[in-house]
């Protein structure tokens, strides 16, 4: 039986990329050697790493303003690294609070300057984006999470302001186009649409580095990666590689314009059955529903039913669709790789369950 990968993350990858990736940790190249044994120092990682850096910017469009590292730590490495070395004790942060991961990086900043939270979603479980607050222009950076893996929401439009947005891409990376001049820096751990966890990328302006009075930790200063070209130390080499592959496929698909209408599609259907099906219903407004995780619950008179429509969407090779603990249901997350063959699979097995059901 063919399985479908619905899980949040570690997330599914392209089936060319695992296979491209399968090959090159029994021999990589013309080296005759694993790709997990290889010097990082290497001419032949060095280009892989240099590519993979150059890549990043080309597919969102990125210009030599900006310098695109690939780190270790996960992203929520860089909810401390990103006040340490861009706000002053002084000074003030911008945040909107859109769910967990916000939240734990409005926790971090706290360390390093001034937050202010501009609005929260929280008091109806962060199922809708805020909209129409106000954004000080004193603010040294605006931070926003660009999707939401738990609650399933995701910013369609970003706010406009003179203020540089610094935006956690993690889920939603290389999956729509967006407007390079609006960001100061975006940053992306792997795992969910990228590459397996253990590197994150960081693509940052340079002139918004080096201003702080403050003394910034050797490994935790982001230009000690730029002046290494992300070589400082020992970096994750088959985490970039992976990455680096899965960035080729987008681009050789069409590039992230074309994932983008894919996206809508694949959405699109699997929302629209939401809508219909008499046993199930959405957890996220309307106007912010991801592309990336679709979350939904069964309605009030159905939820014992819950269970045993969970175990059947296992039974039938559909993965991972269990929703988070803290809104329950389901959730099925469709990134880039998810084909539409899968988002089939599921909507006949919600139909199913309707028609045995309701």
């Amino acid at each position: 039986m063919k399985k479908y990968n619905f899980f949040a993350g570690p997330a599914i990858l392209p089936e060319s990329v695992l296979k491209q990736a399968s090959e090159a940790a029994l021999s990589f190249g013309d080296m005759g050697l694993s790709i997990l044994e290889i010097s990082h120092r290497s001419k032949q990682f060095s280009a892989v790493l240099e590519e993979a850096r150059a890549l990043s910017k080309e597919l969102l469009g990125f210009g030599d303003d900006y310098e695109a590292l690939f780190l270790q730590g996960g992203a929520s490495s860089q909810f401390f690294m990103i006040p340490m070395n861009i706000l002053d004790q002084n000074e003030t942060a911008a945040y909107v609070d859109t769910g967990n991961w916000s939240a734990k990086a409005i926790k971090e900043v706290k360390h390093f300057g001034n937050v202010e939270v501009l609005a929260s979603s929280k008091d109806t479980n962060y199922n809708y984006i805020p909209k129409g607050y106000a954004i000080p222009d004193n603010a040294k950076y605006l931070h926003l999470t660009g999707n939401n893996t738990i609650f399933g929401t995701q910013y369609h439009a970003f706010p406009e302001t003179n203020v540089p947005i610094v935006c956690d891409m993690s889920s939603d990376i290389f999956s729509r186009t967006i407007n390079t001049e609006q960001f100061g820096m975006i940053y992306a751990g792997a795992q969910k649409n990228m590459g397996p966890a253990g590197t994150t990328l960081v693509i940052v302006r340079k002139d918004m580095l080096g201003k702080v009075n403050r003394e910034v930790p050797t490994m935790l200063d982001y230009n000690t990666h730029i002046g290494k070209a992300s070589a400082f130390n020992t970096p994750p080499v088959f985490p970039i590689y992976v990455s680096l592959l899965t960035m080729r496929w987008v681009k050789e698909q069409g590039g992230v314009a074309a994932m983008e209408i894919k996206n809508e599609e694949k959405a699109s259907v699997l929302y629209d059955e939401i809508d219909r099906n008499k046993l199930f219903k959405g957890t996220a407004a309307k106007e912010d529903r991801s592309l990336m995780n679709v979350t939904f619950v069964m309605n009030d008179e159905y939820k014992a039913l819950e269970p045993a429509f969970l175990e059947l969407c296992t039974n039938e090779g559909c993965m991972g669709v269990k929703g988070y603990r803290t809104v329950g249901g389901f959730r099925a997350s469709i990134y880039n790789a998810m084909s539409m063959e899968g988002i089939n699979k599921l909507v006949s097995l919600m139909q199913q369950y309707e028609t045995e059901h309701a």
